[in-house]
């Protein structure tokens, strides 16, 4: 069996197809690596790639493509409603066939010694690759946003980067890079444009709060849709299904008096994550079977790079 590693970096620009474009050809340019899905969103100003392959090219194709994000996305002209520390964001390695994690942190720790000596940029390790247990969650790292960060960089020596300098690159902010298992972004649309619900809503049910166990998530304002949303993180879809999460929000904003619009995934999903429930039990908008990461995986691979 080939080994393959999924690699979902999110890049701090959703408005201009130039610059996604730009990020899909760098890691396009790289052998062996297969494009599963990308997606942008204007409101969050976020867009996120998947792509898969073996270790090696996949390690390859994210320091293309944060390199790329470095010299086109600058975060001093950046407004998106997404939390965000870097133009790459994010990086997480995902173990998929015939790989452990250990390799997926020992790739995560290599590319980013790679990327802060080439680009200039400080690294944080998160999740499975954390070297200290204040990082291992990226809610902790993106507290209090790009000011948040460089401050505790400067004042707190547990909040130096694993690599690279000291201080936020200029333009770029940070690189966040990991190793975890599976995630399914999952988000559920409010029918009223009050961010307070949205917000509340979120408090109520994640686990940081008491909620859910194995969901994080965010009220966000989708103004070009006129309504608020609840952007949710299942971080084991095992522990905490999508329905489980879709019920909840449901049932907080009954009592709130508000209607669910619908629900919509980024990126892509387990076919596991799916057997635990159905798409209409779910009022899921747009969706189709190759959304699925197996299914995916299958088809692109079948008809090469």
């Amino acid at each position: 069996m080939p080994q393959i590693i999924e690699c979902i970096p999110n890049f701090s620009e959703g408005r201009n197809p130039t610059i996604v474009q730009a990020l899909i050809t760098a890691v396009k340019s790289v052998p062996d690596v297969w494009l599963l899905d990308h997606t942008m969103d204007g409101d969050h100003h976020r867009a996120v790639l998947t792509f898969v392959g073996p270790p090696e090219a996949v390690g390859e194709a994210a320091a293309r493509a944060i390199k790329v994000a470095t010299e086109l996305i600058d975060l001093r002209r950046h407004d998106g409603k997404h939390p965000r520390v870097g133009a790459t964001d994010v990086v997480p390695f995902v173990p998929i066939q015939d790989v452990s994690m250990e390799e997926c942190v020992q790739l995560a720790r290599g590319i980013g010694q790679r990327v802060s000596a080439d680009l200039g940029i400080p690294v944080f390790f998160y999740e499975q690759a954390a070297t200290h247990p204040d990082h291992v969650k990226l809610e902790n790292i993106r507290r209090g946003g790009l000011q948040g960060l460089a401050s505790r960089i400067v004042s707190d020596p547990t909040w130096a980067p694993d690599f690279g300098p000291k201080r936020l690159h200029e333009t770029a902010g940070a690189v966040v890079i990991g190793a975890r298992q599976p995630l399914i972004a999952f988000n559920v649309n409010l029918k009223t444009d009050d961010l307070t619900v949205a917000k509340a809503i979120a408090k109520t049910i994640r686990h940081s709060n008491g909620g859910l166990p194995c969901l994080k998530a965010i009220g966000v304002k989708l103004a070009s849709r006129g309504m608020v949303q609840v952007a949710m993180n299942l971080t084991d879809y095992r522990v905490t299904s999508m329905h489980t999460a879709f019920q909840a929000v449901k049932t907080e904003a009954s009592k709130r008096g508000v209607e669910i619009i619908g629900s919509e995934l980024i990126g892509l999903v387990p076919q596991a994550a799916l057997d635990q429930t159905s798409a209409a039990s779910i009022q899921l908008e747009r969706f189709d079977s190759a959304q699925v990461l197996e299914t995916r995986i299958g088809v692109v691979m079948s008809r090469g790079h």
